[in-house]
């Protein structure tokens, strides 16, 4: 009779996917912006609203900016969404040659310590490197000297996020295989941002990174010195306070202030939800079984009540991927640009140091009105600097804002479609419990009223 039912459900299901075939799709109002807050240096939407497209071609056929025919009718079921609507991830034109991957975790113990290596892969075809593969491992402190170096050779760029090393003990096990795994992805993100920048990528440390078999020799060369660098940024200007922070970087903070604040509140919300997900989880698990064990008690209503205990039974497994796609997706990437959102901040905050310089030398020289000799070579210089700050941190802002518009579609889409699939799911073990007892009450009354 089960069979019965799904084969019914089944037929259904396809009427209602010839009726979505009929239908169009409403027109869509265009993409939307993260926040509501403008700002001079928000780049332009990627994607053009359908609708104009069509009323500006006539009668051919909507497309998107790839190329790639658009439909019109609503799709069958909510697994073609994401295949229907195909985005270009490569707008930028850029050409990629160099690969980088993060993959395979393995624990290492020692006599002093354990800890995860990570192999990480390269391919590339640039010149700068003696072979067309590499294959090494590193631990997390290797990617932490990465970061290090790179933030100390390349100081007027935004260098991406790391995850956080230290977990709290007692409430993370971070020899665990979730947390493995999700660090994993977070490192091959981090290398990826890195060999997809037209600078980053470059960089010799970079090069001996992926390359190098032993990094120890390159550790032991100027540690010292990062430790010291920094603060002699910070006392250059110890007694001169920055005039005002040029209008489009005022905008940058003011931008990043807000951004922070969302994100917030989207990952507390986020935690939320997992964290429900997982007790209702638990309670579904309790109730199923009662079902099932009240079928044996009860003949007339046997398969009804399992058909009950299935359905319960498909829901659980339905609500732990989506509560796992939660985990795993959505709030790393929240995570990661909450570290992000720091470390421009961070960039900034150098920026305005680096000018802060520059207008105190300036100050000095007009103050005591030497020739163009000494003083006014080390204005000239800071100048420098300072414009060389200035491009850098635009370039990358527009980098990092299209990145951003990147991520966040394709989170919020995975999201949708997760969703939509886990209903689907659910909504179908339903149809069928429910034909099952709808079946089984109408035989049960009608043997009552025959009197049997």
């Amino acid at each position: 009779m089960e069979a019965a039912a799904v084969a019914e459900v089944e037929a259904s299901a396809e009427d209602e996917a010839t009726m979505s075939a009929v239908c169009k799709a409403l027109p869509s109002s265009g993409p939307m912006s993260i926040c509501d807050v403008s700002h001079p240096l928000s780049a332009e939407e990627l994607l053009s609203p359908i609708a104009d497209a069509t009323a500006a071609d006539g009668d051919r056929d909507p497309m998107l900016p790839n190329g790639t025919p658009v439909e019109t009718s609503s799709p069958a079921s909510s697994s073609s969404l994401l295949n229907r609507l195909q985005l270009d991830d490569e707008l930028d034109g850029e050409t990629r040659d160099l690969f980088v991957t993060v993959d395979d975790p393995k624990k290492q113990v020692s006599a002093m310590e354990t800890y995860i290596t990570y192999r990480v892969g390269t391919k590339t075809t640039r010149n700068e490197f003696d072979l067309p593969e590499y294959t090494v491992r590193r631990r997390y402190q290797d990617f932490d000297w990465l970061r290090i170096k790179l933030e100390e050779s390349q100081p007027t760029y935004i260098i991406p996020p790391l995850p956080e090393k230290f977990v709290v003990k007692g409430v993370v096990d971070r020899f665990s295989e979730e947390f493995v795994e999700t660090r994993r992805k977070a490192l091959d993100k981090f290398l990826k941002r890195i060999s997809d920048h037209p600078v980053l990528s470059f960089n010799d440390h970079f090069n001996v990174f992926l390359t190098a078999k032993d990094l120890n020799p390159y550790k032991k060369q100027g540690l010292a010195f990062i430790a010291k660098m920094g603060e002699s940024v910070k006392y250059v200007t110890g007694g001169y306070k920055l005039r005002s922070r040029p209008v489009e970087f005022a905008a940058m903070g003011d931008y990043l202030d807000m951004f922070s604040q969302k994100l917030g509140t989207i990952d507390r919300i986020a935690q939320r939800i997992v964290k429900e997900q997982t007790e209702y989880l638990v309670e579904l698990r309790e109730y199923g079984p009662i079902y099932f064990s009240w079928s044996a008690v009860e003949e007339q209503l046997n398969k009804p009540l399992d058909g009950a205990s299935n359905c319960i039974g498909s829901c659980c497994v339905a609500l732990e991927e989506l509560s796992e796609g939660m985990s795993e997706d959505i709030l790393p990437v929240l995570r990661e640009y909450v570290l992000y959102i720091e470390s421009m901040k961070n960039m900034l905050r150098k920026r305005d140091q680096v000018q802060a310089e520059y207008e105190a030398k300036l100050e000095s020289a007009a103050y005591k009105k030497e020739e163009k000799q000494g003083t006014p070579t080390d204005v000239e210089k800071c100048q420098d600097r300072v414009e060389c700050f200035n491009a850098d941190i635009k370039a990358d802002w527009d980098r990092w804002q299209f990145n951003k518009r990147q991520d966040f579609r394709h989170l919020l889409m995975g999201m949708a479609d997760k969703n939509i699939q886990y209903y689907e799911k659910v909504r179908a073990r339903a149809r069928v419990a429910y034909y099952l007892f709808h079946h089984s009450f109408n035989h049960l009354s009608y043997c009552l009223w025959l009197g049997e």
